[in-house]
């Protein structure tokens, strides 16, 4: 099959149909909303999941940060076996799993059980996710792919922020007395309906070389996630035995046998998981550092606040989902001008967001050190404000300059790679603040959260300053 790199064209004479032009990305954006969901609407769930379940510390660490890694260990070859196989196939299969999955998790008896069903949840999302972008990048052309990209990156961000809201509203709802449980149903509805439509509104493409699958690459990779974070989750509570000492240790060794295998499967004539060539453009090499930074604090940021307002002030699901409806206004406020600022003023639009967050997080932050946990709620309001403000000057430009440099030959290893980036960071991020907020909570959730507060504040900053490196987005 050929590969399909623009949109499809209608016979001569007939003009396309809006739902023949814009059906596809309406049918992917199904898929990329509940796999950015997924990872953030569990936030304003987990205390509820902590006395349902009775789980510890690391279990709700796990069942945030479980997904975000099986997501970024095979994100990439899910792209892979998008370019290798057919994109629409793969996305309906990663979407399918995910279905499945979303509904084991409802049915969760017990911790350990839904921190399985949640690492397979996220390899469901790992073989989806990728494929959506490329499928975004080889059905589009032009300003229209640019718009495509522009409204991926908008609804990735709204599903982030507003996750915690929806979250919220569904456990107060109580439907049917399922609680919690409705945060994983509500999936099951809406990945049905986008599987039903995928075989009339999404065309199959796949890359004419795609090559075969990097099975030792994904392996490598998998491993060397799983050395940094599992010790990051597991190690703390446990008082840092010697094989949560000896994974951190190991891990750069891994990752440096990772990229030593890349270079060596290239000089072969193979196809790596990440083609290394692909570092060698700027743009992608510096935008991927971005992410990873980026997203650390992003996600990471979330849980704390979750856990600062339920556990330490003890608002409900409800109420706590709407603190972070003023995160979702910020965020809306500049998200959609967003693609329009960076055409115009480039890598500056990055760079203002990331100093408007970490702004928003200082203000946050001295707000909680002055009136602690039983302050006015109004208060961190402001700096809330700024922070979702931030994310929207930085999620779509950052999505928009990474993947301009990817041809159709490219689209799945540079998706691929840049959502393992954010799941990269998503992970770390969940799993380095939980060592700072869980070390720190026996003096008060207050100071917890302050001093995660100015962490996320310091990751932003070299957001902003490594944003420099970054040049201007092709137009």
């Amino acid at each position: 099959m050929t590969v399909i790199n623009s949109q499809r064209t209608p016979a001569r004479g007939r003009p396309a149909s809006p739902l023949s032009t814009w059906g596809p990305l309406a049918v992917v954006l199904c898929g990329t909303f509940v796999w950015v969901l997924d990872f953030f609407v569990v936030n304003v769930a987990l205390p509820d999941i902590q006395r349902s379940l009775g789980a510890g510390p690391a279990g709700i660490e796990w069942v945030v940060a479980g997904y975000g890694l099986t997501s970024a260990s095979f994100l990439v070859c899910g792209g892979r076996l998008g370019d290798h196989y057919g994109r629409r196939r793969w996305f309906s299969i990663g979407l399918a799993t995910f279905v499945a999955t979303s509904a084991l998790c409802a049915l969760a008896p017990d911790p350990a059980f839904l921190v399985g069903a949640r690492l397979a949840q996220g390899l469901g999302a790992a073989i989806m996710a990728p494929n959506v972008l490329s499928i975004i990048r080889v059905t589009y052309a032009g300003h229209k792919q640019v718009w495509a990209i522009s409204v991926y990156g908008m609804v990735m961000g709204l599903a982030a922020v507003g996750g915690q809201l929806l979250g919220g509203v569904l456990i107060d709802a109580n439907l049917a007395g399922l609680g919690w449980r409705t945060i994983f149903w509500v999936n099951v509805p809406i990945g049905i309906a986008a599987l039903i439509v995928t075989p009339r509104l999404l065309p199959e493409s796949r890359a004419t070389h795609a090559g075969r699958i990097d099975v030792r690459g994904v392996l490598l990779l998998g491993i060397a996630l799983t050395a940094i974070i599992l010790p990051l989750l597991d190690g703390r509570q446990q008082g840092w035995p010697a094989w949560s000492l000896a994974c951190l240790a190991a891990s750069p060794v891994l990752l440096a046998a990772f990229g030593r295998h890349l270079i060596a499967a290239r000089r072969r004539g193979g196809t790596p998981l990440i083609d290394p060539a692909i570092f060698a453009v700027t743009a992608f090499r510096s935008g991927l550092t971005v992410q990873v930074l980026f997203w650390c604090q992003q996600a990471a940021g979330y849980l704390v606040l979750a856990l600062f307002l339920q556990q330490g002030r003890g608002l409900s699901p409800l109420a706590s989902g709407g603190v972070f409806a003023i995160l979702a206004a910020g965020y809306l406020l500049t998200s959609f001008p967003a693609p329009g600022l960076v055409a115009r003023f480039g890598r500056r639009v990055i760079i203002a967001g990331a100093l408007a967050g970490a702004a928003g997080d200082v203000l946050a932050g001295l707000a909680v050190w002055h009136w602690g946990a039983g302050g006015p709620l109004a208060a961190i309001f402001p700096g809330l404000i700024l922070v979702g403000a931030g994310q929207g000057l930085c999620i779509t430009p950052l999505t928009v300059t990474v993947l301009s440099h990817a041809d159709s030959r490219t689209a799945g290893a540079v998706s691929g790679a840049q959502s393992t980036a954010q799941q990269v960071g998503n992970s770390i991020g969940v799993a380095v603040t939980g060592v700072v907020f869980y070390d720190l909570v026996a003096r008060g959730y207050a100071t917890a959260f302050g001093w995660s507060l100015a962490e996320m504040a310091v990751l932003l900053l070299g957001v902003a300053a490594l944003t420099l490196t970054i040049p201007r987005p092709k137009g």
